[in-house]
């Protein structure tokens, strides 16, 4: 109920007015049963935008601080994040994403629909980094087929450190579902999940057409902070790292 006066009362309305979006792709959504969107990352503006264009509900899973600050605050914070669609997540340690994946593990299984970033955090300068390979595990427990999208544009409506949101006109692009299917029963093997995370990367990276960084996003930014402070060299770019990291397409024995 929370979520739907959101989406199609309180918020949705506002959104759509002041950031007119073009949307392609949607038939490639499931009408029903579990998948997952795995998204590129540019700004927090993403997790908002995304939802409210796909007719089915989109879960997706955020830092536990936005639901257990204190306060009239932090109490405003969890009905906001709460009526989005969101679900907490402990990112402190290994037993808490185990328990992260689990949960999105659960949800798919109940046939939700399931929004995650591969990238794990945002990007720090419009490209496109190295995906975590919790999404690969998650896909290959729940056998859910994963469906690319990209956000094109949200890194202008609010930019890293910025307060106020800018209008802009945006872009959201779904692409074809990937089907991993062949490699039922593969799941915890490190190779076959570093590939299909290749994979949904190289998809994310053709719909998108940004340039590809094969370091990990939050690496990114350390190393860019570090570059900042005179310490360390930025990242350097690597356009076309994917054109190798392509899943072979022989089925898994």
């Amino acid at each position: 109920m929370l979520y739907r006066l959101m989406k199609y009362v309180l918020l949705g309305p506002l959104l759509r007015l002041l950031w007119p979006t073009k949307v392609t792709g949607l038939e490639h959504i499931p009408r029903m049963g579990g998948a997952i969107l795995a998204s590129n990352h540019l700004a927090v503006a993403d997790s908002f935008f995304m939802p409210l264009y796909v007719k089915r509900r989109v879960t997706f899973p955020a830092k536990q601080e936005y639901f257990t600050e204190k306060g009239l605050k932090g109490r405003l914070k969890k009905w906001f994040f709460t009526g989005v669609g969101q679900f907490p997540i402990d990112r402190s340690g290994g037993s808490a994403a185990q328990a992260a994946i689990d949960t999105a593990i659960r949800l798919l299984r109940e046939g939700r629909l399931l929004g995650i970033y591969p990238e794990g955090t945002r990007s720090p300068d419009g490209r496109l980094y190295k995906g975590k390979t919790g999404v690969a595990r998650i896909a290959l427990e729940a056998r859910v087929p994963v469906v690319p999208v990209v956000m094109i544009g949200t890194e202008r409506v609010n930019p890293i450190g910025s307060k106020l949101w800018r209008p802009r006109k945006l872009e959201i692009r779904f692409g074809e579902p990937l089907d991993f299917s062949r490699y039922d029963g593969l799941s915890g093997d490190r190779f076959v999940e570093r590939s299909i995370t290749d994979e949904i990367m190289y998809a994310l990276m053709e719909l998108s057409g940004q340039e590809y960084v094969d370091v990990y996003a939050a690496k990114a930014k350390e190393l860019l902070a570090a570059e900042e402070a005179g310490v360390r060299p930025a990242v350097p770019a690597q356009p076309g790292a994917l054109d190798r990291a392509r899943l072979p397409e022989t089925k898994a024995g």
